[in-house]
């Protein structure tokens, strides 16, 4: 067991859990849990004026605390109480994975923390925007259904084999930028890799769209007025440069509707508008329209040829309720509509999400087809025969019967039985010595063993994935490149030491370290370092050491003047432990 369970994490499927990583909370340095700090430290005070007013309640409700990363097992113990969990991952997953998680109310947690080099912001998910940013908003009750509902629908979206490509270069991409000492030209040629592949992605998939509408909300969220919006997506939320930027004038401030799922988004740089939605609730019904859209709703032709040009996994679903798992390969088409569907590959028959027994993937391991549609001539589609209607037409256990469908797909054969689903209606017919073909096209030969015809008039639905999630083998997923980890220098290991002594003596582990000895080392030999400096003028203000503080202050002028790049955060940071202090005389 890679994570201590519990009642929420026990009901994931299996192919989730193989994402699942251990968060191994003893690897964060005190470098990494300062960054941490800072950037809590920060948002909190900016954010409680311009976030949802969920946002620092549910900080509380969340397990998430200012000083300290969080630690998933104390967050899973609070989380439970409404009705959600938390687990550890290897950065990016891939989206279908992602949304399936929330489905279950399961927040997904990228459990490394960005560098203190990015501490504004980074393109990899990191603890500080999973656990800052998405968990304390799911506090809010019409939130959290929006998340769980959106993963539920997300998931069903079908997507093109360009997306995942597209998902492998940015977590690539997101790898490279965290990892230490990456050169820049390898940095600048993923980034242009990102481009290229945006720019070329042809029409977008379900999956772009909706995962358009994800980050529009989710991520990047404004709510309540175009003229003074609050911050609730997560991306916003734990970003300190962000969450400034994105309220500013220039930053275009849009109406929040379906329309936003035709906006694409580059993951590599600041959004050039956002948009508002007037509440939560907004979000909910914007995501059912454009579930009205999709092939989960819509079926037809046009939801089997998504499956098509998926190449992937996915499940069509009949008028009976019959439903088709496995890799689509072809249709044929008559006046708009599918009348006789392929698969290749194994492929496994259910009927309301569970597998017909004897319809396995063991037994149609080399594909599956089948007419689809009404007879010729006969305006009773056989769904809706009843006993006597089958006898007439003589669609019966032991005949020899020779159908044609409309669109030309002929079915000849010995009936062999049916399977009736739960009201009695017939979903599928077995034949035996059987030919099945199409204006003279040979689909199906008498030797290759027992035909099974799926009865249906329509294709009612059309999604990813399969309807029995127990038919097929998915936990099957390999990264092809995880979080690099760098061996640490001997004097990266040595200013973490000095971290760890500070952050000892402020949590009253060891009062016994000389302040100004770290200090003057680290003056030395880290004359760059400007966050520990920042932790040392909290001290030294708290502690009414006036001299020590302005000996550190005149130090960060230093740095900021040999490192303009990070002026900003030494101020704010300097603001911050004022403010602070101002309050509590």
């Amino acid at each position: 067991m890679k994570y201590e369970s519990n009642p929420i994490l026990d009901k994931l499927p299996e192919h989730l859990k193989q994402f699942i990583k251990p968060q191994n909370y003893e690897d964060y340095s005190a470098i990494d849990q300062a960054v941490w700090r800072y950037v809590m430290r920060k948002n909190v005070d900016y954010l409680s004026k311009v976030a949802h007013s969920s946002y620092v309640d549910g900080l509380s409700k969340t397990g998430i605390s200012i000083d300290d990363i969080p630690n998933m097992y104390g967050m899973n113990r609070i989380l439970k109480e409404i009705g959600w969990a938390a687990v550890a991952v290897d950065g990016f997953i891939p989206p279908s994975a992602f949304m399936e998680f929330q489905a279950y109310n399961v927040l997904v947690i990228a459990s490394d923390i960005r560098q203190l080099e990015n501490i504004e912001y980074t393109p990899a998910p990191d603890i500080i925007h999973e656990g800052a940013g998405h968990a304390p908003i799911i506090a809010n009750p019409e939130y959290a259904e929006y998340l769980r509902r959106f993963g539920e629908i997300g998931s069903k979206a079908i997507s093109s084999s360009k997306d995942y490509e597209l998902y492998e270069a940015v977590r690539h991409l997101s790898i490279i930028k965290e990892a230490p000492g990456t050169p820049q030209k390898e940095i600048d040629e993923a980034e242009q890799h990102i481009e290229h592949l945006q720019d070329n992605m042809g029409r977008p998939s379900e999956m772009a769209l909706i995962r358009n509408l994800h980050w529009w909300t989710v991520e990047y969220g404004l709510i309540g007025t175009l003229k003074k919006p609050k911050i609730y997506g997560a991306g916003l939320l734990s970003s300190i440069g962000e969450s400034t930027w994105c309220l500013q004038e220039d930053v275009v401030k849009l109406p929040y509707t379906i329309e936003a799922a035709q906006m694409a988004f580059d993951i590599t740089k600041p959004q050039p508008q956002l948009f508002v939605t007037p509440n939560f609730a907004h979000l909910s019904q914007v995501l059912e329209d454009f579930a009205n859209t999709m092939a989960l709703r819509t079926g037809g032709l046009s939801g089997v040829n998504k499956l098509i040009e998926s190449k992937a996994l996915g499940t069509i679903e009949l008028s009976t309720g019959l439903q088709i798992s496995g890799q689509f390969h072809s249709v044929i088409e008559h006046e708009g509509m599918p009348v006789y569907v392929r698969t290749v590959g194994p492929t496994a028959l259910a009927y309301r999400e569970k597998e017909l027994v004897g319809h396995s993937t063991l037994h149609h391991s080399d594909g599956f087809g089948s007419p689809i549609g009404k007879l010729k001539g006969i305006n009773l589609a056989i769904e809706d025969m009843g006993p006597r209607d089958l006898r007439a037409y003589n669609i019966f256990e032991g005949e020899q019967v020779h159908l044609e469908f409309e669109g030309g797909v002929t079915v000849e054969g010995t009936i062999v039985t049916g399977t009736r689903n739960l009201q009695g209606k017939i979903i599928l017919i077995t034949f035996k010595d059987c030919k099945v073909t199409h204006d003279g096209t040979l689909l199906f030969l008498p030797d290759w063993g027992l035909f099974h015809m799926a009865v249906g008039q329509n294709v009612v639905s059309a999604y990813n994935g399969p309807a029995d999630l127990g038919s097929f083998n998915l936990i099957s997923h390999e990264l092809t490149e995880t979080t690099i980890k760098v061996e640490k220098s001997p004097e990266r290991l040595e200013l973490e030491e000095y971290y760890k002594l500070i952050r000892d003596f402020r949590e009253g582990k060891n009062t016994t370290i000389s302040r100004n000895k770290v200090f003057h080392e680290l003056q030395k030999k880290h004359p760059d370092d400007w966050l520990l400096s920042v932790e040392l003028f909290e001290l030294a203000k708290k502690n009414g050491d006036t001299a020590f503080a302005k000996e550190i202050q005149e130090h960060l002028e230093i740095v900021k003047q040999n490192n303009p790049a990070v002026g900003h955060l030494i101020d704010d940071g300097v603001d911050l432990v004022e403010k602070s202090f101002s309050v509590k005389v």
